[in-house]
């Protein structure tokens, strides 16, 4: 049964380690991200953007995908269905399909706008049990086609959407999606720590996992990060997989193309990657 992520997060600030969100995007994904956090007994959140939700056919289908893996494998850990980067539209949509969590960005508003359109949904998803991550400061680069330029939140804004009774909340300290460029500066602890401040007990969310520098990720979570969000590299080590096998000649097996066979490698590359990514984390055991 899905869960909200509310109560998996409060116990991970608490307890100075975060949760991972796992972004996916068909079967394969899910039912590795899934298996390898039910054997490390953590608890998980799988991310869903927009454009994979379109991709794997739309929001119910999700849910019906994702409930009936749980089911079929005996999944017993606590799992979160989460919208990432979702629209003011795109909340409403997966409310009503059944998610347990929704992210809304109302990053690219104007603050008085996204101070509205967070209050709507805070309501709307406590009166369904759902929780709700709300952003300030875009996280650079581009998903799906959010893009960000990867400013750093203004605290006092951070306090402000805070206090509407979001449940979490991504604050931009100059992390980005996708690889890091070679220049890129690192992330701005000096804007963590003053967001934390301002913020309390609420759990903050790293987006851009991918590329962080496990000493950076490991200092974020001092400081109060309690979910951190990986794509990218669930991207990379499924494509490199998958690539491997066909440059292999492995997909032919002398009987014709096998689509179970393709997908295997990069399946279990993203089962390694989440076992990795959770030990760093610290949230082994923590179900």
């Amino acid at each position: 049964m899905l869960v909200s992520a509310t109560e998996m997060l409060k116990k991970a600030k608490e307890g100075h380690y975060a949760v991972g969100q796992f972004n996916i995007n068909n079967l394969e994904w899910t039912k590795a991200i899934l298996a390898a956090s039910q054997e490390l007994n953590s608890p998980v959140i799988l991310g869903v953007s927009e454009g994979a939700g379109k991709y794997m056919t739309g929001y119910h289908a999700v849910v019906g995908m994702v409930n009936g893996i749980m089911q079929d494998m005996g999944i017993t850990i606590p799992v979160a269905l989460h919208l990432d980067h979702g629209s003011y539209e795109g909340c409403l949509k997966c409310i009503e399909a059944g998610f347990s969590s929704v992210m809304f960005d109302g990053s690219h508003y104007p603050i008085a706008e996204n101070v509205e359109k967070t209050t709507e949904l805070v309501k709307l998803c406590h009166e369904k049990g759902i929780s709700i991550e709300a952003e300030v400061g875009s996280i650079g680069g581009e998903e799906d086609g959010v893009v960000g330029m990867g400013e750093c939140a203004d605290p006092n804004e951070c306090k402000m959407i805070a206090d509407l009774g979001i449940d979490f909340l991504a604050a931009g300290i100059g992390n980005i999606h996708g690889k890091y460029p070679a220049n890129w500066k690192g992330l701005s602890f000096e804007t963590l720590a003053a967001v934390q401040e301002k913020t309390g007990v609420m759990p903050l969310v790293l987006h851009g996992g991918t590329g962080i520098p496990d000493d950076m990720i490991k200092k974020a979570i001092t400081l109060g990060v309690a979910k951190i969000n990986v794509n990218t590299d669930c991207q990379l080590v499924f494509a490199a997989a998958t690539r491997e096998y066909i440059e292999a000649g492995k997909d032919q097996q002398g009987k014709g193309f096998d689509p179970r066979k393709l997908l295997a490698p990069g399946t279990e590359a993203i089962k390694k990657l989440v076992k990795e990514k959770t030990e760093l984390f610290g949230s082994v055991g923590k179900a």
